[in-house]
């Protein structure tokens, strides 16, 4: 992608989020522009959506997005100079939620691995002995491991 589409991308994106902001529609909820994409021709632009709630209050936000689609084109049209308009599509940006389902995952390992007790142990060590210093033979800093110390050949 050529930094020309990449400042149309940015530009739209800030129009957007101004606009939409602006919008008087009871079925618009909290929304966040996280990012547009611009074909190459100018002629389509597809814009991500981060809405606050659950799957009904998307559905409804994306509806009222979609109903004041004329009005946010015409913004761009009078905000930004471009060869064309491009024609917005309005797409639900999942990935925060992967993020939330990842991060949810990762606390789930973690407590069914047990408390960590490294961290008690590594800050009083790091605090008495320095923050990179490990006991001979006992780590990435030892000789002897196969990450390419300096004491391999």
């Amino acid at each position: 992608m050529g930094l020309r589409l990449l400042k149309v991308n940015e530009a739209l994106r800030e129009v957007l989020s101004q606009e939409i902001a602006a919008l008087k529609d009871p079925r618009i909820g909290f929304v966040t522009v996280t990012g547009v994409q611009t074909s190459a021709d100018l002629r389509h632009a597809k814009v991500f959506v981060s809405v606050l709630g659950g799957a009904r209050e998307r559905e409804r936000t994306l509806a009222g997005l979609r109903a004041a689609h004329g009005r946010l084109q015409e913004r761009i049209g009078a905000d930004v100079r471009t060869k064309r308009t491009p024609q917005l599509q309005f797409l639900y940006d999942e990935s925060i939620d992967r993020g939330m389902h990842i991060e949810t995952l990762l606390r789930r390992y973690e407590g069914e691995l047990g408390p960590d007790t490294d961290d008690e142990e590594g800050a009083v060590g790091a605090a008495k002995d320095g923050p990179l210093s490990e006991t001979a033979g006992d780590g990435p800093l030892a000789g002897d491991d196969a990450t390419g110390g300096p004491d391999q050949p």
